[in-house]
């Protein structure tokens, strides 16, 4: 009997463990990657299951399992990590009237609910000592989070300093970080036309920029912050409505929108309200958060090991439409990535008429086994950018005419070059990279653009003019336009000649990290293209970097230093350069400073960890300023790991097997004194 039930279980439990496997890495990809694979709904179902399967299963108990703790955004790019003085929990979820009145009766009678808006962006944690910010921490692991203080500082609506007299000693504020629409709106467009990828959401985007390491890149995208809660010893009020408004009082980023209520149907009017109205906000919110107001009956409900019992958030459901896919087309980028399109009959949603969605590549297609003539969902919900979901029902057809699934191209749309699979990609690829029109005018935009070569008057249509009247070929053709060429053009003169001779003459004085940005070579983009600059100060110098040397360099991985190689391994690029070169352009950056030793010489250093004492970025200057070699991987040849917390477990493993030293912060900067 005992086999009988055993053979029975078998498939809940293999289903228990799939389960922890599924959302472990949801919860990777959401809070690191930034990439969600799952809408928060399907999260939480899903969530619900394993809890229901873990009951049943009393054996397979495991603290490591997702219902036990948070997703965590621990990064491991030199950010210091610190334990919070208070857990950092999420909020349990609620998606009906019929949930909320459920967590309302499990209440104290007559208890005060504080509504706010679910501002969707990246939670935070400012610490302030005697007024002054001291501290800001993600919400990391819920135990201990990144101190990203220095990012922060680049917000403005976050002060760095309170000037009152009747502050404590010390508390602590949290809230949201969020990038607004617009900035949102315009940092896509900035990727799109670089081809890089693009953020799926506000949210994404605010978690993405507020884990760079280059404080001057993220006060350039313009976050802005929403504060929500206040924690410390001996604070002003008996109630959390009190407490931020005497945060407002203190000059605090607070909301508006929080209201007090006492029922059921006050809260319900509330979101109701909101769940149209959040359409004008400025920020991206996706439901409504309802905490009791009184301090003294929050601390009397307590935790569950995940979540505040006297906090609950209700969920706007996402926006969709059903509509019709009249066609599919294909679009070749900059990169000769073929994307295809949906081609829609036009939908209201959230405010705007969609009638085009990305359908991504192949495997998305087939993955929804979708067709033109079908009914599909589109949605946006917290998305700004318009997404098929999936298809409605259909009756079988026997029209020859659509087929089953559509079959993606197998030649260029544009050219009709046969298209390669890339390597570890869902995506398709024209490779004639010098006769496929679409590429060779979208090379020439992206290095006339504005973070580029910024080369005004030569504007997308412009450059269609001047490529189909045979006058630009290539980048390098640029600085061999002549003004009686160019004034002879429709829609063109001797004025507009004469802008965009000055516009050429002016950006021979860009300098050599833009120059090198310009050159479009895959996946280098803004920031990719300083840091590389920074450490290969030439041209030339870069041109016989190996791929090793380069995966040293921050945030260059094996993929961006294959490309950057296979650029230079191309005549044709060789030949462009030699002719930018000859045009004036600056193929160097500013001298290199004087060595401050030798004591590193010879040597072969990794770096691997997080640290405390400088940034991973300082160190790499150190070991280079003292004649060292900075690697990025662990070899028979390295001569020891600079290695800080959070070692990576490979190389960690590699460096035991090789016998090779660990050196902490302290030694090394005690060798190089």
């Amino acid at each position: 009997m005992m086999d009988l039930f055993s053979a029975i279980e078998e498939p809940e439990r293999e289903e228990l463990k799939a389960l922890r496997k599924e959302l472990e890495e949801a919860n990777y990809k959401y809070y690191v990657l930034n990439m969600p694979t799952l809408s928060d709904r399907e999260f939480d179902e899903k969530m619900h299951r394993l809890q229901t399967l873990e009951a049943q299963f009393p054996d397979m108990f495991d603290p490591k399992s997702p219902t036990q703790h948070v997703g965590s955004d621990l990064g491991k790019k030199g950010f210091e990590q610190v334990k919070h003085k208070y857990p950092m929990l999420s909020l349990a979820n609620s998606y009906s009237r019929e949930e909320i009145e459920d967590w309302v009766r499990k209440l104290p009678s007559g208890v005060e609910i504080v509504c706010e808006l679910k501002y969707d962006g990246l939670s935070i944690s400012l610490w302030y000592e005697h007024g002054v910010l001291v501290r800001a921490l993600t919400r990391g692991d819920g135990q201990q989070g990144d101190d990203v203080i220095a990012n922060i500082k680049t917000i403005p609506s976050i002060p760095w300093r309170i000037e009152r007299d009747d502050i404590p000693e010390f508390f602590e504020l949290r809230g949201e970080v969020l990038l607004p629409w617009e900035r949102f709106e315009a940092l896509n467009k900035e990727r799109e036309e670089q081809e890089e990828p693009l953020f799926a959401n506000p949210r994404n985007a605010a978690s993405g920029t507020l884990k760079l390491q280059d404080p001057k890149e993220v006060a350039r995208r313009g976050l802005t912050a929403y504060l929500y809660y206040m924690l410390g010893e001996n604070l002003p009020g008996k109630t959390h409505y009190e407490r931020l408004q005497t945060a407002k009082e203190w000059g605090f980023h607070i909301s508006d929108a929080i209201k007090v209520c006492h029922s059921v149907d006050e809260v319900m009017a509330y979101i109701a309200y909101w769940d149209t109205e959040r359409k004008n906000l400025p920020v991206a919110t996706d439901g409504i958060v309802l905490k009791v107001n009184n301090l003294a009956q929050q601390e009397e409900l307590g935790y569950t090991a995940k979540t505040p019992r006297w906090a609950i958030a209700y969920k706007f459901p996402a926006e969709k439409q059903l509509t019709l896919l009249k066609e599919i087309t294909y679009q070749v980028g900059r990169t000769g990535v073929v994307t295809p399109v949906a081609n829609l009959e036009p939908v209201q949603l959230s405010g705007t008429v969609v009638q085009r969605a990305t359908l991504h590549n192949e495997d998305f297609i087939r993955s929804l086994d979708i067709r033109p003539g079908d009914m599909v969902w589109v949605e946006k919900g917290g998305e700004i950018i318009p997404k098929i979901v999936g298809r409605a029902d259909r009756e079988e057809t026997s029209d020859p005419r659509i087929p089953r699934t559509p079959s993606f191209p197998s030649c260029c749309p544009e050219c009709g070059t046969p298209l390669v699979r890339v390597d570890g990609e869902a995506a398709w690829r024209c490779p004639n990279e010098t006769g496929c029109p679409p590429q060779i005018k979208g090379k020439i935009e992206h290095f006339v653009s504005r973070k580029a070569m910024d080369i005004e008057g030569l504007g997308e249509e412009t450059i269609d003019l001047l490529y189909q009247k045979g006058l630009l070929h290539n980048i390098a053709d640029i600085y061999s336009l002549r003004q009686a060429d160019i004034a002879a053009q429709e829609r063109l003169g001797d004025k507009s000649a004469q802008n965009i001779l000055d516009g050429i003459e002016a950006s021979k004085k860009v300098p050599w990290a833009r120059v090198l940005f310009a050159l479009g070579i895959r996946m280098v983009g803004e920031t990719t293209a300083k840091k590389i600059a920074r450490v290969y100060n030439t041209i030339d110098s870069l041109q016989w970097a190996t791929a090793e040397q380069l995966c040293a360099i921050e945030d260059v991985g094996p993929q961006i230093a294959e490309n950057i190689v296979k650029y230079f391994e191309d005549i044709r690029n060789l030949e462009i350069l030699d002719r930018l070169r000859q045009a004036g352009l600056q193929m160097e950056g500013e001298a290199a400073a004087e060595p401050a030793s030798d004591k590193l010489a010879g040597m072969s250093i990794v770096i691997s960890g997080t640290f405390s004492l400088h940034s991973r970025d300082e160190y790499k200057a150190m070991i280079e300023a003292h004649g060292g070699k900075n690697v990025g991987s662990v070899s028979k040849k390295t001569s020891f790991i600079l290695a800080g917390e959070n070692m990576g477990p490979e190389k960690l493993k590699k460096a035991e097997a090789l016998g090779i030293r660990l050196m902490s912060e302290e030694e090394f900067l005690e060798m190089i004194k």
